[in-house]
């Protein structure tokens, strides 16, 4: 059974002809086919719509259907159902200029008077890898980059043309750069096969580029790595992507970082962590040590207390990675100690160890310790 027209519009039965036609206009635009492909209920909705509106909007048709109904109107060669080749007819009224209105769902601009539509394109952004180590990442560094990409052509300046030739109107699209196909109620525009959407062909193919208005080449650049700058973050650096076509401007590159894991180093958001292992005899009566950093060839001096656990951390302030983009701001370093009992001992090492061990009274029956304070 039809719907009512008024009810499929949403207007009261007394809405004037403006009213109409914007509720028409937004169903429109909801349902239509182009923007719903595949979806059947949207085509069904966009056809009740505009079976409606056709009706609603003639003074006669609609005054039939009023006192009649459905029967009134197909007395008067209303459309059938299947039937809507002509409905489109007169709708600049509703949507302006109505190719214009179908233009939106494909993303195409045409203008009018036939005129072709602009070529001119900007290149596409590139994306560069870059590997780099953990003291560069936390010192900062500068990295030479390699890479190939497309400059535009400089023999026809990125039009694709030969010199002393150019572009002409194309012949399929007239300069529109789409092309349209009717199927019963429905208008489908789609590029245009011969000028690739651009309204355009080119009459003699630039002997550089063959036509493309690009060509590939190799580019070398030298990037700053800032100091404190962590795995997974990009440095945009800008018109260094892919070149325009016909005058368009190059894109941006993208160096996206990923730093490499450190031997002995970890990294915690501005601090270091390692572990430095000490003897049974350091620990227990305490020591200077020396400790490497993650600066080639420095060390740092660490005083490893008397009676230092194993497991101990020891922190040194300013030691760790500077803060990106405070360079006066720094982390510390965490040093983990791990105390290392001997597997091989002299004769010598074994009676002194065991007088320690009778001087000391050591106990033969510890005392458990709670897990979490060893945490």
């Amino acid at each position: 059974m039809k719907k009512d027209y008024y009810e499929i519009l949403g207007v009261q039965r007394s809405a004037a002809k403006d009213e109409i036609k914007k509720a028409y206009r937004r169903l429109a635009v909801k349902y239509h086919p182009d923007r719903n492909q595949g979806n059947r209920e949207a085509e069904d909705k966009f056809k009740e719509a505009t079976e409606a509106y056709e009706v609603l909007a003639d003074d006669k048709k609609r005054q039939a259907y009023d006192q009649f109904g459905f029967a009134g109107v197909e007395s008067m060669g209303g459309p059938a159902p299947q039937d809507f080749s002509t409905i489109f007819q007169g709708f600049e009224d509703i949507f302006g200029d109505f190719s214009g209105f179908f233009d939106s769902f494909f993303g195409g601009t045409t203008r009018s008077g036939g005129s072709r539509r602009s070529s001119s394109r900007r290149g596409a952004d590139l994306r560069y890898d870059l590997k780099i180590t953990l003291a560069e990442a936390v010192f900062g560094t500068k990295k030479e980059l390699s890479f190939n990409h497309n400059e535009t052509c400089t023999a026809c300046n990125g039009s694709g043309a030969d010199q002393g030739t150019g572009r002409k109107v194309c012949p399929t699209c007239g300069g529109s750069g789409q092309v349209r196909r009717s199927s019963g109620f429905f208008s489908i525009a789609s590029s245009c096969p011969t000028c690739g959407g651009s309204g355009e062909i080119i009459e003699k193919p630039c002997r550089v580029c063959s036509g493309q208005g690009l060509v590939i080449k190799n580019r070398k650049i030298k990037v700053t790595i800032p100091a404190g700058i962590t795995s997974g973050k990009r440095i945009h650096i800008a018109g260094q992507g892919d070149g325009g076509i016909d005058g368009g401007l190059p894109w941006d590159l993208y160096v996206y970082l990923q730093v490499s894991a450190h031997e002995y180093f970890e990294r915690d958001g501005s601090d270091l962590y390692c572990a430095v292992p000490v003897s049974i005899s350091q620990a227990s009566l305490g020591a200077d040590i020396l400790v490497p950093t993650l600066e080639n060839g420095r060390k740092v001096r660490v005083k490893v207390p008397p009676g230092t656990q194993n497991g101990k951390m020891l922190r040194l302030r300013n030691e760790g990675v500077t803060t990106l983009n405070n360079p006066n701001r720094k982390g510390d370093l965490y040093i983990r100690i791990q105390v290392r009992t001997p597997t091989r001992m002299s004769a010598r090492a074994r009676a002194l160890l065991r007088e320690f061990a009778e001087i000391s009274e050591e106990e033969s029956t510890p005392k458990p310790i709670r897990l979490s304070d060893l945490k």
